[in-house]
């Protein structure tokens, strides 16, 4: 998997990777514009928010660390999401929500896919569409992703304050949630 060709042929984004998460607020058109050129004229850019939310068997309002959760990723634009619930959170896992997103992404679309700088999200295992690149947001700040919101109503109104009875379960309420 890759990235989209920059202008000068290389395989990497320009904001690839961690140490450049200052893209997403500071060079966030020019970032657009170096995807654009290396596009057929008049490709249409759709911009998604990335994230992951742990689920565990014990749930409360306040947040814990588990294997499982929901990866999930909206569209605001075009007002859709693309979801799965998977028993780890890893580059595996990564790479299946990159395939969901991209067949969610609109026909001869490409997606800037922006999301933290978890380590899975960078791996040289990840496969990224062809579709998609790969934008990182700054450490340590969820308040400018926009999937924290959807989180934050999910555990409010449906996976907090419970005790789930199985992984089964886990699956069957956060399909619902979501």
């Amino acid at each position: 998997g890759h990235g989209l060709p920059e202008v000068d042929g290389s395989t990497a984004s320009p904001c690839r990777g961690p140490g450049n998460s200052g893209c997403v607020q500071k060079n966030f058109p020019a970032f657009v514009a170096t995807i654009s050129v290396s596009l057929p004229p008049g490709t249409p850019i759709e911009v998604w928010w990335q994230d992951e939310a742990r689920i565990g068997q014990k749930n409360k309002i306040t947040r814990r660390w588990a294997k499982r959760g929901i990866f999930g990723a909206i569209c605001p634009a075009r007002g859709i999401g693309a979801a799965l619930v998977l028993p780890k959170c890893n580059t595996d896992a990564m790479n299946l929500h990159l395939e969901e997103i991209s067949a969610n992404v609109a026909p001869g679309a490409h997606a800037v896919v922006i999301v933290d700088p978890a380590g899975w999200h960078f791996s040289k295992a990840l496969c990224i569409p062809r579709n998609i690149t790969l934008l990182p947001l700054p450490p340590k700040s969820p308040e400018l992703n926009p999937v924290e919101n959807v989180w934050q109503f999910m555990r409010e109104n449906w996976l907090s304050n419970r005790v789930f009875k199985s992984y089964s379960d886990i699956l069957d309420h956060c399909c619902f949630a979501w």
